[in-house]
């Protein structure tokens, strides 16, 4: 999965209130049931949901029927909910009709579907990204009340099986749940095991041992460079500051207040870093996005590499990768402010337009729970469950698995402390291209990296107004 982590599309929303609730429950939220049938209660309420078939029996005598309109985009996790579709239709009666696309055309496509207030998709694939700003307009339905429900999300769900990192650092706004993780990704380092064993050396646990590693390995052999990460100008070259930029307990803006702090000595330091590591990379390092960082280290070039841990199944790749039986991770190395590590990944959201929202809750159900997880792994989907990365038989098939958990412990550090590691504003897009835009003049020898921070603060500053 090469999965773009940050889009630069704000599309202006208009302030709407929550579609009103119709007859016969089919689009009314848990707060807002349906009056109880004669003999005193309601279907929901009497109908038994302990197993998948009883779930599924009290939903067909529901919404047998009815057709769902889902907008996701072009993604491993969306290629195998697909291959699932057919049980779901079957065990619920529920027809569910698929649209998908790139993502940068999904989420403008489904804000156009809001502000116009057609009403057309039922479920929707939200990068957390794009959270915050789809919580504040109301683009979506908040979730709590649905999770909360038993008759609606049985005991097999197990909502709280979800990675913490994910379940309280992707789909949440203002302290409300507006998604269930159905994909994710925290970052990590690859590192060439049998260069590291050929050279006596120990994988980082410090970010200065890092730096000092990347120095050695560049050059130590003929056409081996220390480290690949993304760095292109603007925002790659963000997303790859942030890679690092919380260890060092740096960031872009003050996530209280909102002031612009890429100046900040915590900021400039770990930029500093970044610039420097940066110098035993590849001489185009400049110029790459995910992809060319990939490929640099799974083509023998480059003793490590730091990126999304959703990548990690084609380091392993033997079909792809020529050092797939040459490799190993550790988690992203700590810092002078401590541990910490990137999150992001997708939701399946409710639309707030949405007449049928029951029926899609039943999808999202279906699709994200634990009894049906391994079977998402298994058709390609990206682990979101605790479940999943401590299963024997998926983890003996992936030795990255239980770093990748450990990764992501690391990532709720920063959920505990407050922290998104994407940064809640509504004009992010364009925070990270500015951000990037000078990381990348600094890298270049343009300006002194003291001078870069400077004047990306001046720019985030005008952005944000503070």
């Amino acid at each position: 999965m090469a999965k773009k982590l940050l889009q630069t599309a704000i599309v202006g929303l208009l302030t709407a209130s929550l579609a009103a609730c119709g007859s016969g429950g089919n689009n009314a939220s848990p707060s807002a049931s349906a009056p109880a049938a004669s003999g005193g209660s309601s279907p929901s309420a009497s109908a038994s949901v302990g197993t998948l078939a009883e779930w599924g029996s009290s939903i067909k005598g529901k919404y047998d029927g009815t057709e769902i309109n889902l907008a996701f985009a072009s993604h491993p996790s969306t290629d195998a909910f697909q291959k699932m579709t057919a049980e779901f239709e079957e065990l619920t009666g529920i027809s569910v009709k698929w649209e998908v696309m790139e993502e940068g055309y999904l989420k403008n496509k489904q804000l156009l579907d809001y502000t116009g207030r057609t009403g057309t998709y039922d479920v929707l694939m939200v990068d957390g990204f794009w959270m915050s700003e789809y919580g504040a307009k109301k683009v979506v339905e908040p979730l709590d009340d649905y999770i909360a429900d038993a008759t609606l999300t049985p005991e097999w769900f197990d909502y709280e099986d979800i990675v913490p990192a994910y379940r309280n650092g992707i789909s949440k706004y203002d302290g409300k749940t507006y998604g269930i993780p159905t994909a994710g990704e925290t970052r990590f380092i690859a590192y060439r095991a049998d260069l590291f064993e050929k050279y006596g050396k120990e994988p980082p646990k410090t970010m200065d041992e890092f730096l000092e590693l990347a120095q050695f390995f560049n050059g130590k052999e003929d056409g081996l460079y220390g480290v690949s990460m993304r760095a292109q100008r603007g925002t790659h070259a963000a997303s790859g500051l942030l890679s690092i930029m919380y260890n060092f307990g740096g960031g872009f803006i003050n996530q209280q207040t909102g002031e612009a702090t890429v100046n900040d000595p915590k900021s400039v330091q770990a930029m500093q870093f970044y610039v420097d590591l940066l110098k035993n990379a590849p001489k185009d390092v400049a110029s790459y996005t995910h992809e060319e960082a990939l490929s640099a280290f799974t083509t023998g070039k480059a003793a490590m590499w730091l990126d999304a841990t959703a990548l990690a199944t084609r380091i392993l790749d033997a079909g792809s990768s020529q050092v797939a039986d040459k490799v190993a991770f550790v988690p992203t190395p700590e810092g002078p402010e401590g541990r910490a590590s990137a999150l992001a990944g997708w939701n399946m959201s409710i639309s707030s337009l949405s007449e049928k929202k029951e029926a899609a809750w039943a999808f999202i159900v279906f699709m994200n729970s634990k009894e049906k997880a391994k079977e998402y792994v298994q058709e390609g989907g990206v682990p979101v469950r605790t479940s999943i990365y401590t299963d024997e038989e998926l983890a003996a098939s992936d030795i990255s698995y239980p770093v990748q958990l450990e990764a992501l412990n690391d990532a709720n550090v920063l959920v505990e402390k407050g922290i998104s590691w994407i940064p809640p504003h509504e004009k992010l897009g364009q925070i990270l291209d500015r951000v990037g835009y000078y990381v990348s003049a600094a890298m270049f020898g343009e300006m002194t990296v003291q001078e870069a921070a400077d004047k990306a603060q001046k720019e985030v500053q005008d952005i944000t107004g503070k």
